[in-house]
């Protein structure tokens, strides 16, 4: 799966094709801010906090409190995306105006921004690169063949039907985002902002648990605090999936030009206004690559202008309907997962059954 797509002789043209299409990008304008667009989604994620908040205290004791904590994770993650956009610096006018903001969001939510950054900007330089991308790095679920192999135990049994137990998984994915969080700011190393994050982080799950074990009876709690993780964690993890995992794996060695790089290892997803709204800008994958500071709101436009670069270069540009893209990540886990079968297996014996 380790391929490389572009020779040396390649990269001149294809980066003077960046160049072209990133003026073009610029003289349309849609690299200004859109403040407007975020001012209005921050409103509304702010009164459906406050409806949740209502709905809470007037349901009481009732098992209809778990539709308010579907809810619940259903906003924490559309705030996901507004750190996301933040701190690749899309909505405020400055670099530390963004930074603020990204850190403000990631504790409404209970994560670290200082983490994510490392981690996603080392992901954008490097997308599905291998060494050099943590999305691809093993964490229970193998994106390569070779860590699949590599798998023991309990671990290699998941490995091998990792792609229909992705989305089950997905529902502990909540809680690794805030663990991962928090070792990365108890660690020795130096971490900015940690006390401020921190506080944040802790103000965040006193905040979501301490309403909800004094007013819900205990099983009841356990219950809330369990589906708004579940849908937290299946949301973010489906809403990140499709952009990259099926998609070309670039060798450790292999030259590419960036406008390659970007868009032969990014898959976007098809579906218009609604997409944007439910991925938050997310199926515009293509287009956020090569332009992490694009408002939400110009991505659609910028699609235009890409894909005809991209037909004119001869770079592939793959953009498949949603539930296309699940197909296509489930199939590929489950192609790498064969790789944690048992090796002493007979290799006959297994083509004859």
């Amino acid at each position: 799966m380790r391929t490389t797509y572009a020779g040396t002789d390649e990269i001149p043209r294809l980066a003077n094709a960046y160049t072209s299409v990133a003026q073009v990008v610029r003289e349309s304008g849609l690299m200004r801010r859109a403040r407007g667009f975020y001012l209005g989604v921050g409103i509304v994620l702010t009164l459906a906090l406050g409806g949740i908040g209502a709905g809470f205290v007037l349901l009481g004791d009732s098992w209809l409190q778990l539709l308010m904590a579907a809810a619940l994770g259903i906003v924490f993650t559309q705030a996901a995306f507004l750190a996301h956009e933040a701190s690749h610096g899309q909505i405020m006018a400055t670099g530390p105006a963004n930074k603020r903001l990204a850190r403000i969001l990631g504790g409404v939510i209970g994560m670290s921004m200082s983490w994510w950054d490392d981690k996603h900007n080392a992901h954008h330089r490097n997308p599905n690169r291998v060494g050099r991308d943590p999305d691809i790095e093993v964490d229970t679920i193998s994106f390569l063949a070779e860590d699949a192999a590599r798998s023991k135990g309990l671990l290699a049994v998941i490995t091998r039907r990792q792609g229909w137990l992705f989305f089950p998984l997905l529902m502990f994915e909540g809680l690794n985002l805030h663990f991962l969080s928090i070792k990365h700011l108890v660690s020795r190393e130096p971490r900015p902002g940690r006390w401020i994050e921190l506080g944040l982080i802790a103000a965040h799950f006193a905040i979501l648990l301490i309403p909800v074990f004094l007013m819900l009876p205990l099983g009841m709690a356990f219950a809330f605090i369990g589906v708004q993780m579940a849908v937290f964690g299946v949301y973010m993890g489906a809403s990140f999936a499709p952009n990259h995992k099926g998609m070309p794996i670039i060798a450790p060695d292999a030259k590419l030009d960036f406008f390659s790089k970007q868009v032969r290892t990014s898959r976007n997803i098809s579906g218009g206004w609604w997409a944007t709204a439910m991925y938050g800008g997310l199926n515009h994958q293509v287009e956020h690559h090569l332009f992490p500071a694009m408002a939400r709101p110009h991505l659609a436009r910028a699609r235009e202008i890409v894909r005809d670069y991209c037909q004119s270069n001869n770079v592939p540009y793959t953009e498949t309907t949603v539930l296309q893209s699940y197909a296509i990540v489930i199939r590929y886990l489950n192609e790498v997962g064969l790789s944690a079968r048992d090796p002493w297996a007979c290799p006959m014996s297994a083509q004859l059954r």
